[in-house]
């Protein structure tokens, strides 16, 4: 027994430095997510080969609770108080991706050999960091969900700003110029961010975090952890303004989630990635198609301009998004607004109703 117990930190200990080594390699050659990306194809590699890879099933709830608390902080209120105009577009926004998940979801799982829970965690437009590790604790394929994350992650920052920069273009040479901006006086405004960054403030929302994400877990509802981690984190940082995650905090809990994802792919697994390639083309074309109808909605209804609209219907990070946007020469501040709020409600409330379609379904 002593000797099995030492074999498993062993191999958690050499999972563990294997990732982290990809991980930063990943990062420092600019791969997009790098660091979960790099310790996922690290430590898979390590898994296929050798069998070796490990790490405990208390790490998935550990992040699950630390990338909830993380989310929730992502919140400013100067977002909530600036966006109190634009519900409407927000709403939009989100009822075309929650519609677009399902479309594509069922999609999926019709022409592969995925699950139903699976390819809906797939079409999630969520976090490539978050969403395959709550896939994983759902019970659905963490290393397919991974892929397919990837996939909408580089579509989201590689090719749909330099699709939306041609279709720019191609409509201004035909004499339809880009209509503007829907605020024009507050399009230069800058986010207002917290100045909160005390260590008791980061020791609280790991508290409250911790607290909300164990009653998650046993409440017995899948996914649960992550979003009772989001919505207690957020309520402490909009009401109080005394939460704060330092950014090597996520690093490091992007590092274990690509760990910890990377023991679940077998060499039986990775034979099955090569029937990703249809859902990844069902995935690929929803997205677009999503990009190009969402974004002339967002225009044509609320007054926002071609790039804006489209920008707003991109399955791009928030993060992502100011890059992108200083490379279109977009400058309205609601753009990263409602990405920022499309991602905490998105993987506050997705999973969710991902759990209650598969339960009415049987699945």
């Amino acid at each position: 027994m002593e000797s099995l117990v030492e074999n498993r930190w062993f191999a958690a200990l050499l999972t563990i430095a294997v990732g982290c080594a990809c991980g930063l390699l990943a990062k420092r050659i600019k791969v997009p997510a790098g660091y979960m990306i790099g310790a996922f194809v690290g430590v898979s590699a390590l898994s296929i080969s050798t069998g070796v890879a490990w790490l405990p099933t208390e790490v998935r709830t550990g992040v699950q609770i630390v990338a909830g608390a993380f989310v929730g902080c992502s919140l400013e209120r100067s977002d909530l108080l600036r966006m109190r105009g634009s519900v409407r577009p927000l709403l939009l926004m989100l009822c075309t991706f929650l519609a677009l998940n399902l479309v594509l979801g069922f999609a999926m799982s019709a022409v592969s050999s995925m699950d139903l829970r699976t390819a809906l965690m797939c079409a999630v437009p969520g976090g490539i960091n978050d969403t395959p590790i709550v896939a994983a604790a759902m019970g659905a394929n963490g290393p397919d969900v991974t892929v397919m994350q990837l996939i909408r992650q580089v579509l989201g920052i590689g090719a749909f700003p330099i699709m939306i920069a041609a279709f720019d273009r191609a409509l201004d040479r035909r004499g339809r110029p880009d209509p503007g901006t829907r605020d024009t006086a507050a399009a230069d405004a800058k986010r207002e961010k917290s100045k909160q960054r005390s260590a008791t403030s980061t020791v609280v929302a790991l508290a409250v975090a911790v607290a909300a994400g164990v009653l998650g877990r046993l409440s017995g509802v899948p996914g649960l952890t992550f979003t009772a981690s989001i919505v207690a984190v957020s309520v402490l940082k909009l009401a109080f303004d005394f939460a704060y995650i330092p950014k090597w905090v996520k690093k490091a809990c992007q590092l274990v989630a690509g760990c910890y994802l990377g023991t679940l792919l077998t060499a039986e697994g990775l034979a099955g990635l090569a029937d990703l390639i249809v859902p990844a083309i069902i995935l690929i074309v929803g997205y677009t198609a999503n990009c190009f109808i969402t974004g002339k909605l967002e225009s044509r209804l609320f007054g926002y301009g071609r790039k804006e609209g489209m920008l707003i219907a991109s399955p791009a990070g928030a993060s992502d998004m100011a890059l992108i946007m200083e490379d279109l020469r977009v400058q309205n501040v609601d753009v990263v607004i409602m990405q920022v709020l499309r991602a905490a409600v998105v993987m506050a409330l997705f999973p969710q109703i991902v759990n209650i379609v598969c339960f009415a379904l049987g699945g």
